[in-house]
């Protein structure tokens, strides 16, 4: 599935099930949690930090999909077309980047 139609899935989710989207403050507030959710799980599985029981049958995927869910209910409500900003994204970064990381010596160990 493409960007834009992630958009349109869940904005027909929203309509579905949700009665409308919630403001964009709560969002970014909503989006800020989430992504504390995955900071928690790599930090304790992959870092230095001890993983707590509690913390071991959380799914990093499903983590991953509420940050998404979440930066895409902000896209929507905002009218932001997500697959062009990426695509624009993408074409500058690899314009920028062309030679840069292949030419960073902390990358060639």
């Amino acid at each position: 599935m493409d960007i834009k139609n992630a958009q349109i899935e869940v904005d027909n989710w929203i309509k579905e099930h949700g009665v409308r989207y919630f403001n964009e403050l709560t969002n970014m507030a909503q989006l800020t949690e989430e992504v504390g959710e995955v900071a928690r799980i790599i930090a304790r599985r992959y870092g230095e930090q001890s993983e707590k029981e509690s913390d071991k049958s959380k799914d990093l995927g499903e983590e991953l999909a509420d940050v998404l869910f979440v930066l895409l209910c902000l896209a929507n409500q905002t009218g932001i077309d997500l697959q062009a900003s990426f695509d624009k994204k993408m074409d500058f970064k690899a314009k920028r980047d062309h030679d840069r990381h292949h030419n960073n010596e902390k990358l060639k160990s």
